[in-house]
């Protein structure tokens, strides 16, 4: 089936042929194909077969083969399809066939001397036939015209030591006359081994940035671990210096209290004695009065002596009572004690900040930079046909 549908497809176009044509070196193609292709030759006049790159001379008369267009119709009556997978077409990003009509494939190679990218299909001929053998092959590429010199037109393919730039054969006799000038392909296998070299210190640098990494990682690990330690002790120990302290205001208010307590009871006791000292006196004090009355001497004299004995409360020390300072003192030490807390809290948190900044994974440091490549260096790159990935 695979070589009944190369037989009856346009290798131009890649779809079933379309009033198929046999030109003189046996391929076939499309009429409209081939003709397209070769209008494009018609200022040279000389016209070659896009497969095998044959020349004819004059334009070949083009007739229709009518065993091929039966072939196709009964192959297209069976059911038979010459489809191409959808991914092998060139879509947004790829390199396009430069030589594929209508829906273009991708291109897999680029050839540095026809300027043009190519197809698997489109570029066997520079594979099989001798007239492309010395034509560089690169990577696809939509970049091709910077391998041309834009004063001259020409191949880039010398390169300038002098200027530190890439030229063509036509600017070493003009401009770039005298000057230190090498074959690109020299060019390239000096700063090849200078490439290689910096591979390998790329490669060194990186498994040395692999293991600061690892490094690093790792210290953050343990930087964790020790920070929630660290919040952990700091947590408990803030709560036992805040239960000692609540326990400390306790005894203070047990203290208060019982000395409150102390003082009402003596206080009390005083007013049950200074109470009943009132109604002695008051007693006297009525005694005193009705004797003041008495018309009778006798018994004014008589009274009057028994009333003169002074009352025991008169032996009684004099009171002097406190009327606004009891506690004062209490509360000025409380807020005394706070406010060497408060310092002491203070000056210990200042001297834990200072610690706590100086805890780093990594020293602090001017930033680095990784070294960039010089411009001979980029010169090995350019003339390289594949990419280079640094490992």
């Amino acid at each position: 089936m695979a070589a009944a549908m190369e037989s009856i497809s346009c290798s131009i176009c890649l779809d079933l042929l379309k009033d198929p044509v046999t030109i003189p070196c046996g391929h076939s193609y499309c009429m409209g194909c081939i003709k397209d292709c070769w209008d494009q030759d018609d200022l040279k006049d000389v016209y070659s077969c896009p497969q095998c790159r044959q020349t004819f001379t004059p334009r070949p008369v083009l007739k229709k083969s009518t065993m091929l267009a039966e072939l196709v119709e009964t192959l297209k009556k069976t059911g038979l399809q010459a489809a191409t997978p959808a991914h092998h077409y060139a879509g947004s990003g790829d390199v396009a066939c430069d030589v594929c009509t209508g829906r273009k494939l991708k291109a897999v190679k680029s050839c540095l001397v026809c300027l043009a990218s190519y197809c698997e299909t489109h570029l066997q001929p520079h594979y099989e036939s001798p007239t492309f053998k010395k034509h560089k092959l690169v990577k696809a590429s939509t970049q091709l015209e910077e391998n041309i010199c834009s004063h001259h037109d020409k191949l880039v393919e010398i390169y300038c030591h002098t200027d530190q730039q890439f030229i063509c054969y036509l600017c070493t006799m003009d401009k770039h006359k005298a000057h230190d000038t090498v074959s690109a392909e020299s060019e390239r296998t000096e700063r090849q081994s200078q490439l290689g070299e910096k591979q390998k210190e790329t490669k060194q640098r990186i498994q040395k940035r692999q293991k600061e990494i690892q490094d690093v990682r790792q210290a953050v690990k343990s930087l964790r671990r020790s920070a929630q330690a660290a919040v952990g002790d700091s947590e408990r120990i803030f709560t036992e210096m805040i239960h000692l302290i609540e326990r400390k205001c306790s005894e203070v208010k047990e203290l208060i209290r019982a000395q409150e307590k102390a003082e009402v009871s003596r206080a009390k006791g005083l007013l049950k004695q200074l109470d009943q000292e009132m109604a002695e006196l008051r007693r006297r004090e009525a005694e005193l009065e009705q004797l003041s009355h008495t018309e009778d001497n006798i018994q004014f004299l008589q009274s009057f002596q028994a009333l003169c004995v002074p009352p025991r409360s008169e032996h009684l020390l004099s009171i002097t009572v406190n009327q606004h300072v009891f506690f004062e003192d209490v509360r000025k030490s409380v807020a005394e004690l706070k406010s060497q807390l408060g310092q002491i809290c203070s000056g210990e948190i200042a001297k834990i900040s200072v610690k706590v900044t100086k805890v780093h994974i990594v020293p602090p440091s001017e930033p680095r930079c990784l070294p960039s490549f010089d411009t001979t260096q980029r010169v090995a790159s350019h003339w390289n046909d594949t990419s280079i990935t640094l490992e």
